[in-house]
């Protein structure tokens, strides 16, 4: 006699931000249509389907329709969490480990369409395999680079304990760069190569309302020589 089990049941998750939306025409309809039709090929139970618009993929933390799937998932209304692409959860490998951590310890399934990945099986496993790995070496690089960046600050006799260079902050034990920071270092380059002077460059950035966000307050000389010299070097490397 054959057994017949029911299909199992998947929560699947789209997002889209305006860039993503504009540009690459990647549409909540075409993710939601791709996920229905993956579904029905798989014979998967698609109970609800949970969106992020308009959200940038930088902080899974600050999705609200992917925490309200992983909620479900952690209370078992589903079995498995679906997506067109591994980058429409996290473009960073680590916080999808992360993820695929999660579904082994809460037992569900993550499933991604464009990388034909189901952690559920022995494929999808040896992919999760090669994203570890890939982290891994990843991190060795930049820590790699990191110790080159440390060793040049003590060979021109900068402090290297304190806090890195504006632009620039610690995680895990590394430098890496700060975002932020970075888009501030690339305005005033920006405002320096017009040709504008220290006191010109206060008073532009004052204009446009960028304060320092390490004091949280407007720049002053002292800090934004600093930084002109962190620009000065970031062009003689590039």
């Amino acid at each position: 006699m054959t057994v017949m089990y029911p299909p199992a049941r998947v929560i699947a998750y789209v997002r889209v931000s305006t860039e993503d939306q504009s540009a690459n025409g990647v549409s909540l309809d075409a993710q939601r249509h791709r996920l229905k039709a993956y579904c029905d090929a798989h014979a998967l139970d698609l109970v609800a389907v949970e969106a992020d618009e308009g959200i940038s993929a930088k902080r899974t933390a600050n999705r609200p329709g992917l925490q309200r799937a992983l909620e479900r998932l952690r209370r078992g209304e589903a079995a498995g969490l679906v997506a067109v692409k591994l980058d429409r959860l996290s473009r960073t490998t680590r916080d999808v480990l992360d993820l695929v951590a999660r579904a082994e310890k809460e037992r569900w399934a993550l499933h991604s369409i464009e990388e034909r990945l189901d952690t559920g099986s022995p494929h999808g496993k040896f992919v999760v395999t090669v994203l570890a790995a890939l982290a891994q070496m990843e991190r060795e690089q930049i820590g790699a680079r990191t110790k080159s960046a440390m060793d040049e600050l003590r060979r021109q006799g900068r402090k290297t304990g304190s806090r890195p260079p504006f632009g620039y902050r610690f995680e895990g034990g590394l430098v890496v760069e700060a975002e932020g920071e970075q888009a501030i270092l690339r305005q005033i380059a920006a405002l320096r190569e017009s040709g504008l002077g220290c006191c010109r460059l206060l008073e532009a950035l004052d204009a446009a309302g960028t304060v320092n966000p390490r004091t949280r307050r407007p720049w002053n000389i002292g800090t934004l020589r600093a930084v002109l010299r962190t620009c000065d070097r970031r062009g003689t490397e590039e």
